[in-house]
């Protein structure tokens, strides 16, 4: 059985593991909650999503879920610390493996697929170019893109010249420099407008920009991958200590009242009380 300078030793173990936890859920809470914010937000700030399809992207409701599926488990977390139960530490940290090996599994794909999904961006982005009327979801996206990149078409503005929205009205006025010097005269004449449009194509940039922050991307989610890790960490041996913890007492407690009920015989035979007076030992 174990000694009581261990279960001395093991008090504030378990109180240092329930700070920690508490702390780690509810920074894991605050990013449901960010993850929620953006979902929510995600219809403007995510516009360009919505290239691959012409009733918008899904991804703001993605968003949406995973962060209140987060916000759920982190304060469950918390609750779980709270309260010492190991059944409900163990379920937290099978969340979190959870969730570990779904971010595992989508950096490795992402990674893998990386062409695939440039080649598929790049033919969403071309269809959008080509089915442009300044009106749509798809065209709103294309705005947004060309006016955030400061660029004009796929790979360059001469690709607008090919399309039904030129013949009518020229190039977009998200592709201008500056709006004030671009007339619709000057926009319909592709010598004109090359000095007053932005000459490169949006696909490079973000292609680009998506290869130079490579490294990036792969550091922070091997960042949030070794989060989830501590997590683990913290709610198994919590729960660990906590079950530890409780046989003693169990033990504990049998002991104590196995030895009070020895003393007590030993205290009446001394005394020559009648056996009929001392209860029965159970057996």
């Amino acid at each position: 059985m174990p000694s009581a300078s261990r279960r001395l030793q093991t008090k504030p173990v378990i109180t240092c593991l329930k700070t920690f936890l508490i702390s780690y859920s509810l920074i894991f809470w605050f990013t449901g909650v960010i993850l929620l914010a953006v979902g929510v937000s995600g219809k403007v700030s995510l516009a360009y999503l919505s290239l691959s399809s012409e009733q918008g992207t899904n991804a703001p409701y993605v968003l949406i879920g995973t962060g209140a599926i987060i916000v759920i488990f982190g304060l469950f977390g918390c609750f779980a610390t709270c309260r010492g139960s190991p059944w409900m530490l163990k379920l937290y940290a099978m969340f979190l493996t959870l969730v570990f090996l779904a971010e595992l599994v989508a950096g490795i794909s992402g990674f893998i697929f990386r062409h695939e999904i440039k080649a598929t961006l790049g033919g969403a982005y071309r269809d959008a170019v080509k089915s442009y009327n300044a009106t749509d979801t798809r065209s709103t996206a294309v705005d947004t893109i060309q006016k955030t990149l400061q660029c004009c078409g796929v790979n360059n503005y001469t690709d607008w010249i090919a399309t039904a929205y030129f013949n009518e009205n020229g190039f977009p006025t998200s592709c201008c420099k500056d709006i004030s010097n671009c007339t619709a005269e000057t926009l319909k004449i592709p010598d004109k407008a090359k000095n007053v449009v932005y000459i490169e194509g949006c696909f490079l940039k973000v292609t680009s920009a998506m290869e130079a922050n490579l490294g990036i991307i792969a550091g922070i989610s091997f960042g949030i991958a070794f989060f989830q890790l501590i997590g683990i960490f913290l709610a198994c041996c919590l729960s660990r200590y906590i079950t530890n913890n409780q046989r003693w007492l169990g033990k504990y407690l049998l002991s104590f009242l196995a030895g009070g009920v020895r003393s007590f015989r030993n205290i009446t035979r001394q005394q020559k009380i009648p056996l009929s007076c001392v209860p029965e030992q159970p057996p």
